[in-house]
């Protein structure tokens, strides 16, 4: 189903109705989730560097859980209390703290929680987090508005650029026994030239589903809802349900092999178990396949299942395993994947080993309180006798990433680095079935550049005061693109038996593309939560066969509340 106002309301009211009618007869105590995008993430990930502490430990699945975020920064802070120099952490750490418990005022209680003047109306604004709270034993309500305004320039584009987002937010628990949350926003926007490309090309805008085009005179402008809702209840003490539509991704680093938030919602049903020391989620998907967006008919379904396990192995190691199945049956999921305890590759070679199953291993480990290194390892195909012999094989379908941050980097108080690469190898997530490759919404569902590129990544970020924060991002990468028709494997939407020839592939094979991004951002945080951010972006790409570059140049001033950035770096 297609995103309109109409469906869009329906899907969050008829989450609303489960949550009310049925649920809290089978609940727990509950919990809601942090939205992905936020800067709570990028103080979350310091926080667990500096503190090298194994009872503070945030997990690589995304979005994270309010309780157990709140758990671990309530203890943070009560170890802080009790030892102002805890893990070295600055001025500037300690104000992100408190924000942090603010922004969970569901579950914690932070120090200046409470605003000393009196609130507008006596009913808005009570806290310095949430626009309207209600906060007693029987329900907990935070609703908050969301906006984005964005006006900017871009060289050789005679248009505007701009994004026009206004929407609501909300947050909640009944009794806590059920916990929800709701997201709902109608934007307009007119994107650099490049993302206007992707658009043409794909028939999608990025992060978003059923979107409409303006009129020739609107240059590039685009229109679309982004509605997203969710669910969750708890069925034992160590296991936790959610049901909704929205984003999810796996990883440590700014990109995932596995999972991303880069393509639009998806419905799915999650059920995630914590105990000791391992953590398992096992997710179920029903998503869309390429086709024609038009919103004159029913759109096409197709199906996913992943299972991922993370075990802390040592005080300073977290290493997981990730296994997931893409496929495609005629509106209904496939049976024989709901087993959420059983591996899925027997499965699917049950099934006649017809559909798109892959496997992966990662891990993070937090060195000395300045230090973390990630990565991901996955394996679309193997085939041990053409690795070993270096043939090139094309089925020998694979990705890497290996990354690092280091906190309060060469001694600078509140500045981070992040150094990644990523390479992923011809036709991996793509498939013989067209339905059943690794994508959602004509978009890639791991990382944005489909396949066949090697990319490195590196961040700056400082938080010189409280309220400001600066980031520069600097991209590179190469990627082989189809050469007059010949399908390289760099388009996950292809069938790979459209191949040239079965030996001899490697990185960067066919049309060679090489594109170097570099962003620069100062964001300046007004009041909680309410950001002004000023963008400049430089992004020169060239490919092998064309003789002129496509180079962009662009800067944007932006107000934005109680939302992420919306970045187009690929």
């Amino acid at each position: 189903m297609y995103l309109t106002k109409k469906n869009s309301l329906q899907i969050i009211y008829s989450l609303l109705l489960l949550a009310v009618l049925c649920l809290p007869f089978l609940a727990g105590a509950q919990t809601n989730y942090i939205q992905t995008g936020l800067k709570d993430y990028d103080f979350l990930d310091r926080l667990e560097i500096k503190t090298h502490n194994q009872d503070i430990y945030f997990s690589t699945v995304k979005p994270y859980s309010r309780r157990q975020t709140a758990m671990q920064l309530e203890f943070a802070d009560s170890l802080l209390q009790s030892n102002s120099s805890y893990a070295n952490l600055t001025e500037v750490d300690k104000y992100n703290l408190q924000s942090e418990l603010m922004n969970n005022s569901e579950w914690t209680k932070p120090r200046d929680y409470y605003k000393s003047k009196k609130p507008v109306w006596n009913a808005l604004y009570k806290t310095k987090s949430n626009l309207l709270e209600v906060n007693n034993k029987d329900l907990f309500l935070a609703v908050n508005p969301v906006v984005y305004f964005t006006g900017g320039k871009e060289q050789n584009n005679g248009s505007t650029l701009f994004q026009n987002t206004r929407g609501l937010s909300a947050r909640g628990m009944i009794s806590k026994k059920v916990g929800f949350n709701l997201y709902f926003t109608d934007n307009q926007e007119r994107d650099p030239l490049y993302v206007t490309q992707f658009i043409n090309k794909y028939d999608a805008v990025p992060g978003a589903g059923f979107y409409k085009r303006g009129d020739a005179s609107t240059n590039g402008k685009v229109d679309y809802f982004d509605a997203r809702g969710s669910v969750s209840w708890n069925v034992a003490k160590f296991i936790d349900m959610q049901f909704g539509y929205d984003k999810n991704s796996i990883g440590s680093g700014y990109r995932s092999l596995f999972l991303s938030d880069f393509s639009n919602s998806a419905t799915f049903f999650k059920i995630n178990t914590r105990i000791w020391k391992f953590d398992y989620q096992n997710l179920y998907f029903e998503l869309h396949p390429q086709y024609h967006i038009t919103g004159n008919s029913i759109a096409p379904r197709k199906y996913a299942r992943m299972n991922y396990l993370t075990i802390n192995a040592t005080k300073w190691l977290n290493v997981g395993v990730f296994e997931g199945v893409s496929f495609g049956r005629k509106d209904h999921f496939d049976f024989a994947y709901l087993n959420p305890v059983m591996f899925l590759r027997p499965a699917e070679s049950n099934e006649g080993s017809a559909d798109n199953a892959m496997v992966g291993f990662d891990g993070k480990a937090n060195i000395g309180g300045k230090v973390q290194l990630y990565g991901q390892f996955l394996l679309d195909e193997l085939k041990v006798k053409e690795f070993i012999k270096g043939t090139g094989w094309w089925a020998n379908k694979n990705g890497l990433q290996l990354g690092l941050k280091y906190v309060d980097a060469f001694g600078i108080k509140n500045v981070d680095v992040q150094l990644e690469m990523n390479q992923v190898r011809p036709y991996t997530y793509s498939h013989f079935d067209s339905v059943a490759n690794y994508t959602h919404y004509n978009q890639p569902l791991a990382h944005p550049l489909g396949a066949n590129f090697r990319e490195f990544v590196a961040i700056i970020k400082a938080q010189p005061v409280n309220k400001l924060y600066l980031r520069a991002t600097a991209i590179h990468y190469i990627q082989g693109l189809d050469s007059a028709g010949v399908n390289f494997g760099s388009n996950v939407f292809k069938n790979y038996n459209t191949r040239p020839r079965d030996y001899g592939f490697k990185i960067g094979d066919g049309d060679k593309a090489t594109c170097t991004i570099i962003q620069l951002v100062a964001s300046y945080d007004l009041a909680q939560n309410l950001f002004v951010d000023l963008t400049g972006l430089i992004r020169n790409y060239k490919i092998a066969s064309q003789p002129e570059a496509q180079n962009t140049r662009a800067i944007t001033l932006s107000l934005r509340w109680n939302l992420g950035r919306r970045d187009f770096l690929f």
